[in-house]
């Protein structure tokens, strides 16, 4: 029951979007169109932004179902794109009335899943810290979502596939050539060319 709320919520939230800015919303809007208590929204989230903040981390965890693998990590990007894309009004109206800081908050939940699967999978059996792993995954979320929010920034107009493909090029190999360097103690790069 808890989760079918929180979907109902989400439902309502979704559907006020298409007809107002979310900075225009109420929490009385929304219960009234789901039809429960303001007592039972604040049971399941502490304000309007905790619930878009789950709707957006929830839609990417459906896209993402098995995709946090080397070989499937492209496809993952793509149905991040895709996801957030089957939300477009949802996220334009989001990202015009939140802070970056808090879209960013949201893009890094979503993303970082699936980079850390796919650090984790190319580091086993390596001896690399787990400090080392996040800074890694952490790069390449940053970078990942600084191109998304280029993407809705303009409209979302740019081909989403040839975003993720072009991503995906760019970090073929990176990724575990980042891990070898930090399992050599990382300073063997710097070295080079000297």
């Amino acid at each position: 029951m808890s989760n079918t709320t929180k979907q109902g919520l989400e439902a309502s939230l979704k559907r006020m979007m298409l007809k107002k800015p979310l900075d225009k919303i109420t929490i009385r809007d929304i219960t009234e169109d789901c039809g429960v208590s303001r007592m039972a929204f604040y049971y399941h989230f502490k304000d309007i932004y905790d619930l878009v903040e789950w709707a957006c981390v929830e839609d990417a965890s459906r896209a993402l179902q098995g995709k946090k693998t080397y070989d499937t990590w492209q496809e993952g990007l793509v149905q991040i794109f895709e996801a957030v894309l089957e939300n477009k009004p949802f996220i334009l109206n989001a990202y015009r009335c939140i802070s970056r800081d808090q879209m960013e908050s949201f893009l890094f939940k979503l993303t970082y899943g699936l980079i850390r699967g796919v650090v984790d999978e190319q580091s086993r059996g390596v001896e690399i810290s787990e400090a080392d792993k996040t800074f890694i995954a952490e790069f390449y979320k940053y970078s990942f979502v600084g191109i998304m929010l280029d993407w809705i920034k303009q409209g979302m107009s740019a081909d989403h596939q040839l975003l993720a493909e072009k991503i995906s090029t760019t970090m073929h190999g990176n990724v575990s050539n980042s891990i070898q360097n930090f399992a050599r103690g990382g300073r063997d790069f710097t070295d080079q060319g000297r």
